[in-house]
């Protein structure tokens, strides 16, 4: 059941165009060549960031980078990580861990990775250099743009001088004092604390010479001056804030200040330094006709508990897919409203507003962070952005918090657990399924020969799952999938004969009971017409 790309074009048709070759830009061109799309990225520098930013890469990212092909060799270059310490600063005694190990029955990745940014960068151009030669464009710098109706033409200072050039839409992945944005005249709210960060990447050994047995990612908390502590794969990295108006430290302050935290240690040497400014603004519009805003071009989000970056993901994760099924005609246009309507609150009340708790929780100024500190799975699942809720249907139900100790029946807008099932070639993951297509999963009984809805909807694939495999004279061998001791079913938690659509993201689109004996009676396609804005097979628009 492997699954493929679906080209939508020949060489002619005009390339989605990303500004900005950060890792979101690039980690969205991954993602449209994974569905087929033609895209060029445009880089301003002559090289890649080389600044000490981001270290922390969460569970649902490494989930998007599995789908779109780079995982492996951003594992290769990191260090993997199953326990996020909390620790007191005055007492240094340790709080309840968040255990990622937890996470086992829901993703094939129960751990995060440390790796800074300017490590996992060239590992994403490479990977990208490999599937799609030549689509990264460095010393590329876009000095305006022009809409039309059914493209946009950008002009772009090269090294070979001044070049027009046509994109079939225009991705700003550039920053936050993205220059797209600010011709776009589009306003940021939002607010820049006083406060900074100071960043420090140590060369220390703490392990042997100096052994300290801290998680490789700790979070030492106090009113006065909290820190936290990240084992990145060559290096000790340290961040904590410093006051409004205190200049920038020297080598033998920083030195004295990581003393104060890990006691008196030998062999210490400052390799690296950076400090920023704490921000927490979004842009008020996400899209101008054929433009969308990314990353922190949309929401510009200082990371705590790795919120910026990630969230940042979270956007790649969610555009590249509808432009795809747009540019295939698979779907409507008006599929792409949903990527602002679903992001926005993600980044806004979600990962903005848990930054805020976060330093709030750091400060020790609020104890009451119970759904982000702890062991439990709720906890693990929240803090690994595993339990984001996507507001699929413009309710406004979304959420990035889960509760509890245990898992709970997935809804619709969920993330759908990876879980292990079994096709007529041995062991598969639904994330593997759904990775280029709408998937719908039939929760029935095999043995009673369920008769599915023959439809051809474009993009969208049907399987059977069931505690009873498929005999081979049922006519259902090639879309069954076992489910031995219902795992699946069970971590799902649907009652027999259910039907789940689920995204090309991952996410739930829909949940409805459908009828095994009856093949015209058919929601599935109902809710993919509704989404896609394509017809019914009656005709009408759902």
């Amino acid at each position: 059941m492997t699954q493929g790309t679906h080209p939508t074009s020949s060489e002619d048709v005009l390339p989605v165009a990303v500004v900005g070759g950060g890792p979101v830009g690039l980690i969205t061109a991954l993602g449209l060549v994974h569905y087929g799309v033609p895209v060029t990225v445009f880089e301003e520098d002559e090289q890649l960031s080389l600044d000490t930013k981001a270290g922390t890469i969460l569970t649902r990212t490494l989930e998007v980078l599995h789908r779109y092909g780079a995982v492996d060799a951003v594992l290769r270059a990191s260090l993997r990580i199953d326990e996020i310490g909390d620790l007191d600063r005055a007492t240094n005694q340790s709080r309840e861990s968040v255990r990622t190990g937890t996470l086992s029955d829901d993703t094939r990745f129960p751990f995060v990775i440390n790796i800074p940014q300017h490590h996992l960068e060239p590992v994403l151009r490479d990977r990208l250099d490999m599937l799609a030669p030549g689509v990264l464009r460095m010393r590329h710098r876009v000095t305006d743009f022009v809409q039309h109706d059914d493209h946009v033409e950008l002009l772009l200072d090269t090294p070979d001088g001044e070049q027009r050039v046509k994109a079939r839409y225009l991705l700003a992945c550039d920053g936050g004092r993205s220059q797209t944005r600010e011709k776009l005249g589009i306003t940021v709210e939002g607010r820049t604390l006083e406060q900074r960060y100071m960043l420090v990447d140590l060369e220390v050994d703490l392990d042997v010479t100096n052994p300290r047995d801290y998680p490789y990612l700790a979070y030492f908390g106090d009113p006065s001056e909290w820190m936290i502590l990240v084992r990145q794969p060559h290096c000790w990295r340290f961040l904590y804030p410093l006051d409004p108006g205190r200049p920038e430290p020297d080598e033998a302050e920083l030195a004295a200040k990581a003393k104060r935290f890990i006691g008196d240690v030998t062999g210490l040497r400052v390799l690296g330094t950076n400090v920023y400014t704490v921000h927490h603004r979004v842009a008020d519009r996400w899209r101008v006709g054929r433009i969308f805003l990314m990353g922190d071009a949309a929401h510009l989000i200082t990371p705590m508990w790795a919120l910026g970056l990630n969230t940042g993901v979270l956007d790649a994760s969610n555009l590249p897919w509808r432009l795809a099924w747009v540019l295939r005609g698979w779907a409507d246009e008006s599929l792409l409203d949903g990527y602002e309507r679903e992001q926005a609150p993600v980044a806004i009340r979600g990962a903005g507003e848990m930054a805020e708790a976060a330093r709030a929780y750091m400060d020790r100024r609020d104890d009451g962070m119970a759904a982000m500190a702890g062991g439990g799975w709720g906890v693990a699942v929240t803090r690994s952005l595993l339990g984001v809720r996507l507001d699929i249907d413009g309710s406004g139900d979304w959420s990035m918090i889960v509760h509890g100790d245990s898992p709970r029946p997935v809804r619709a807008g969920d993330r759908i657990p990876d879980v292990r099932v079994f096709g007529p070639d041995g062991e598969v993951y639904l994330h593997d399924l759904c990775a280029d297509a709408f998937v719908a999963l039939y929760f029935t009984d095999a043995r009673r020969r369920p008769r599915l809805p023959e439809g051809a909807e474009p993009g969208l694939r049907r399987y059977v799952i069931s505690r009873w495999d498929a005999p081979l004279n049922s006519g259902l061998r090639d879309i069954a999938l076992f489910d031995p001791g219902e795992r699946a079913t069970r971590r799902i938690g649907v009652p027999p004969d259910t039907a789940v659509l689920v995204r090309p993201d991952g996410h739930v689109a829909a949940i409805a009971a459908f009828d095994p004996a009856d093949p015209q009676q058919d929601p599935v396609a109902d809710a993919y017409a509704r989404i896609t804005g394509r017809r019914t097979r009656e005709g009408a628009l759902a």
